[in-house]
């Protein structure tokens, strides 16, 4: 009886010890990070040009990295530069204009208006002194009535002409309208809104490249009538770069904007990138199709974006990436401001 005892509390004990010992290897450990998967994506910049001209010159090719301010293209600019003369002409002429209305009369100008005011004065007195004559002649006479009315013509037109010579005089020194000035003004600043624009359009014959990155596309070449509505370059801006990936529901809560990640890819399999959460969306959507996932493809997702610190530029858009977020991570990654 005893023997018996002893085998099963022996049996019992064994058991106990082999269930303790398989609780301990299949007992659910605690998870250390979120994985996710994800592409590189990358903003993407069209470039046309804003007029319509031929191509005198392309100076990059698909692939070539460029600068911010860095020349991609020129347009002909031989029309352009005709333009440009003659709206200068126009400017330096209507600049004198202006200036002569403000200076007024000079004084060689009061002087001649003076000269002949007093000339046809001397004109109206000398008729005046025949129109006496052939009065007196008239009434004696001794004179014909044609002469009388010469003499009276004469005179009347000798005070037109001194009543002209006067006010002429009078403007002279009064000097021109303030409404004449202001139209003068006027005018010139519209031919210098002239020569600016076509400043601006031969400014806008070279197509400068608004930041750095790469030449995705070349899609015009010398000779081609460009338009503004066609693209001349595609540029993929390289920073910044991040990965779109989604994240399910129920890990939503354990991600934060800034929260550190690794990003890694098949291409570099001994590289880890750092990067940072950066955008959550607050909208929640059904998982894509082009998303590799071990959750079912019906379960709500939240889209964010993890920006990836990539200084050698080896990350290419579109390439598969897995992001791991080490769940004891809260601190933000640094230099993603």
């Amino acid at each position: 009886m005893k023997r018996t005892l002893f085998i099963a509390a022996a049996v019992i004990g064994l058991g106990a010890v082999v269930a303790l010992g398989l609780w301990m290897v299949f007992q659910p450990k605690a998870a250390t990070e979120i994985t996710l998967y994800g592409n590189i994506d990358l903003r993407e910049v069209e470039l046309p040009f804003n007029d319509s001209e031929r191509i005198e010159a392309v100076l990059v090719n698909e692939g070539d990295r460029v600068v911010t301010g860095q020349v991609l293209a020129r347009l002909d600019t031989g029309r352009l530069n005709a333009q440009a003369a003659q709206a200068a002409a126009q400017v330096a002429a209507q600049l004198q204009a202006v200036d002569k209305l403000h200076s007024g009369s000079r004084p060689e100008e009061i002087a001649q208006a003076r000269a002949n005011v007093a000339q046809t004065q001397a004109d109206v007195d000398a008729t005046r002194t025949n129109f006496d004559r052939a009065m007196t002649l008239s009434q004696s006479a001794a004179g014909s009535r044609q002469d009388l009315d010469n003499a009276r013509q004469a005179t009347e037109s000798a005070a037109a002409r001194l009543e002209v010579n006067k006010q002429a005089l009078r403007l002279q020194l009064v000097g021109p309208r303030w409404e004449d000035i202001a139209q003068a003004e006027a005018l010139l600043d519209g031919y210098r809104a002239q020569y600016t624009l076509v400043q601006l359009e031969l400014a806008d014959a070279q197509l400068i490249a608004p930041m750095n990155g790469v030449v995705r596309s070349r899609l015009v070449e010398p000779g081609e009538i460009v338009t503004p509505q066609k693209a001349a370059f595609s540029l993929a801006i390289n920073d910044p770069k991040w990965v779109r990936a989604y994240v399910t529901e129920t890990d939503l809560g354990h991600v934060h904007p800034g929260m550190k990640a690794v990003v890694t890819a098949d291409a570099f399999p001994n590289r880890g990138f750092e990067g940072w959460v950066g955008f959550i969306s607050p909208v929640a959507e059904f998982t894509p199709k082009t998303v590799q996932t071990t959750d079912l493809r019906t379960s709500l997702v939240y889209e964010i974006r993890v920006f990836v610190k990539d200084p050698d530029d080896d990350l290419r858009q579109g390439m598969p990436t897995t992001v791991h977020l080490p769940l004891a991570a809260t601190a933000n990654a640094a230099g993603h401001g």
